[in-house]
């Protein structure tokens, strides 16, 4: 790709002018006003500390070497500020962007950065005490893009989900389940939600009388999970391992986690309780791993199960958690590196909860009420596509607001059908080439370079730095780049839509275009699969715009009722 190209170009440039490469390496910017170039660099103002000479110098003697080196489509170099090197392109290499993305194909936008990582990515994690919120839902869609944008990047990577089944949680719906199963209201501090109610008439339905209250524990569990992974796999994210904590009692892990902890002499005897030297490994304080009344934490059973993870051969672990877990993470940090694992095992990446509103009314969320917003409510009257795109508008780490009027109506004012739309429109475009019998030629014999229109350019400048996107994303941990990117493209698109006709008079204008259309198609499907969300072939009109801007296809130039 060109930014590679630049980055060799100046790597070259500094060996040529006796300089090092910048402590940071070369970082290559997109500008953001047009007329300071296609690329930018900062390279000799992060050099002039190492060089002992002023920046703009710098700068001015890399211009130098480069425009002397005849780099392939550098068209001009600019020494801006105060030491900014502004490149500026032939439009040539927009070209050769175009023949990249349809050579890559789905392939286009992946690296192998993280090529060799085998990383276990647990999110979503609810107690299996009934149907998923709102908020879970928004951790598991962006957990899923996270994972998407991992293997995108070459990382081999495992989805799980923790059940937390064993414990108070589990005990308080059992209570709870088996009150209402009775008819009885359930305990003060247990689970009063309506699906409860539910879920008590079913299994009378299912079971009759004489259910007891851990076999209506057992039921309501099996029921729970058969839900959690429906209403998951309604918005398309499944799991490959749902791990019980059950197992970690049961098989001895977390009397073993003990044990050596004991034998690495940080653990100690308070009060009744045993306790981990937390404090020593960076935590604000130690930590309590059994009880006194010999229960253990949940922080001595999460150390057991991550060193699970470490023993079934993942490299590295990312957790998504409530922000309302954020002071556990340091907690069980420090347990892992006492035991001899990498510092900073795991990443956890905290998620914010969503606010819903209707008619500029909030609609309030609670677990433990008949008000509770579960993700399969919102399924119900929301399109999943929709629904799992609206999750990845921003940063899961800050609050999010979702209005139910806007992200329900099918228009091109719903920003996902906006970029669905793109897509569609895209597949109309072929569609109307094939029924006018017009066949792309091989991208080879196609004279690209009458791809010169501002619409045009626009695609294949976002066509080419949207590698970079993916790659940033990943490492930020943040799908809501592309989906910025998608809507970014989805504007740029029904721009080019309105101001450009494909299929013209014109035979090598019409080649031309049909292949930056395949470009196109090949970025945003391969975007959308990313962002987990589908990319049609066909939808009902949105724009009634649509005929006047593309219309019929013209026939064949020379063919019986050709326009002249």
């Amino acid at each position: 790709m060109i930014a590679d190209d630049l980055r060799t170009a100046i790597r070259e440039a500094l060996r040529a002018a006796g300089l090092p490469e910048p402590p940071g390496g070369i970082v290559l910017d997109v500008p953001k006003q047009r007329e300071h170039g296609d690329w930018s660099t900062p390279a000799a103002l992060a050099l002039a500390r190492v060089a002992g000479r002023p920046p703009r110098e710098i700068a001015q003697r890399l211009q130098a070497e480069l425009e002397a080196a005849g780099v392939p489509h550098l068209a001009r170099v600019e020494v801006a500020g105060p030491g900014h090197l502004n490149l500026h392109l032939a439009p040539s290499w927009l070209h050769d962007v175009l023949r990249a993305v349809v050579a890559a194909g789905e392939r286009y936008g992946t690296g192998d950065a993280l090529a060799g990582q085998r990383i276990n990515l647990e999110f979503v994690s609810a107690n299996p005490t009934g149907p998923l919120h709102a908020g879970g839902g928004r951790w598991a869609a962006v957990g899923d893009a996270i994972a998407n944008l991992l293997a995108a990047q070459g990382a081999q990577v495992h989805r799980e989900y923790y059940l937390n089944d064993a414990g108070a949680q589990l005990d308080r719906f059992r209570d709870s389940l088996y009150a209402r199963y009775r008819g009885e209201a359930p305990p003060e501090d247990g689970y009063h939600g309506q699906y409860l109610v539910e879920m008590a008439a079913r299994l009378r339905a299912e079971r009759g009388d004489g259910v007891t209250p851990d076999e209506a524990l057992e039921w309501g569990y099996r029921h729970v999970l058969a839900g959690l992974e429906q209403d998951l796999g309604r918005i398309g994210v499944h799991f490959d391992t749902w791990f019980s904590e059950r197992t970690l009692h049961e098989r001895g892990d977390v009397a073993e986690v003990l044990a050596l902890l004991d034998e690495r002499g940080v653990t100690y005897e308070k009060d009744g309780a045993k306790w981990f030297r937390a404090s020593d490994f960076g935590d604000q304080r130690d930590r309590v791993l059994v009880k006194s009344d010999g229960a253990t934490t949940y922080l001595c059973n999460d150390i057991a199960y991550h060193r699970d993870k470490f023993a079934r051969g993942h490299t590295h672990l990312i957790d998504i958690w409530g922000a309302d877990h954020h002071g556990q993470v340091r907690s069980l940090q420090a347990g892992l590196e006492a035991l001899g694992y990498p510092p900073g095992e795991p990443e956890v990446v905290l998620g914010q909860l969503v606010r819903l509103v209707r008619g500029g009314k909030e609609v309030r969320l609670s677990k433990r009420t008949g008000d509770i917003i579960a993700l399969a409510d919102i399924l119900d009257e929301v399109d999943a596509d929709v629904t799992r795109m609206t999750f990845l508008a921003q940063g899961i780490d800050s609050a999010q607001t979702i209005d139910l009027d806007v992200v329900t109506e099918q228009s091109m004012e719903n920003p996902v059908y906006y970029v669905q739309y793109a897509h569609a429109r895209i597949a109309s475009i072929a569609r109307r080439a094939q029924e006018a019998g017009v066949a792309r030629r091989p991208v080879t014999q196609v004279d690209l370079g009458l791809l010169a229109h501002p619409r045009e350019e626009e695609l294949l400048r976002a066509l080419a730095v949207y590698p970079a996107v993916v790659a940033e994303a990943a490492t930020a941990r943040a799908p809501q780049k592309v989906t910025t990117w998608v809507r970014d493209f989805a504007r740029a698109f029904h721009g080019f839509y309105r101001d450009c006709r494909v299929l013209t008079g014109d035979d090598a204008l019409t080649q031309a275009r049909l292949w930056l259309t395949e470009a196109c198609r090949v970025g945003l499907a391969n975007a959308l699969g990313i962002l987990g969300v589908h990319a049609p072939e066909e939808m009902a009109r949105l724009d009634p715009q649509d005929e006047d801007a593309q219309g019929p296809a013209p026939a064949r130039p020379g063919a019986a009722g050709a326009p002249a």
